[in-house]
């Protein structure tokens, strides 16, 4: 950048009054700040711009990256959930062809055998004992319905309905 130091301003200046004028040296000089705004802004437009774009560049290579990645893992597991399944299918076929030669043929047992509306059920009932477990009665209800709204243990309770004799004093506690 262009060094400028109050010298080297002070001389423009000078050479400004006499070329320009001492009527339109203000004029000029408003004209001149505004034109170094407008030119910085500009400035700073373009290199935010540019940084963003760098960014964006930066987010897209690391977006293929991990997508590449995703897409391996996701192979590795598709391949050994597939061998873990022909694993199970080839300790049937063998526990088939054991209980076939024996006199007693047992069956697989078949894991998909559970009916929909039986798991229906067990997820309903699942739901709802979760939520009375979870859920709190709200203390606008408590109020409107005369429930408990402080827990009290039993002696405050006892000491609360006991009937009291006029020559003790009142306790604080």
């Amino acid at each position: 950048m262009i060094d400028l130091g109050l010298s080297k301003l002070a001389i423009i200046g000078v050479v400004a009054l006499v070329v320009i004028g001492p009527e339109k040296l203000p004029k000029v000089a408003r004209m001149a700040g505004t034109l170094y705004g407008r030119a910085q802004r500009y400035l700073h437009e373009v290199k935010s711009e540019v940084s963003r774009e760098i960014e964006l560049e930066e987010l897209r290579n690391l977006q293929k990256n991990v997508q590449e990645q995703a897409d391996s893992i996701k192979a590795d597991v598709e391949n050994s959930i597939a061998k873990n399944m022909s694993d199970v299918e080839d300790s049937f076929r063998i526990d088939d062809a054991s209980s076939s030669s024996s006199s007693d043929a047992g069956h697989v047992p078949d894991f998909h055998a559970v009916s929909t509306e039986d798991q229906s059920r067990k997820a309903k009932e699942f739901r709802r004992k979760r939520l009375v477990r979870t859920s709190a009665v709200p203390q606008w209800y408590k109020q409107r319905n005369g429930g408990r709204m402080h827990v009290v243990s039993g002696a405050a309770r006892v000491a609360r309905f006991r009937p009291r004799n006029g020559k003790t004093p009142a306790s604080f506690y």
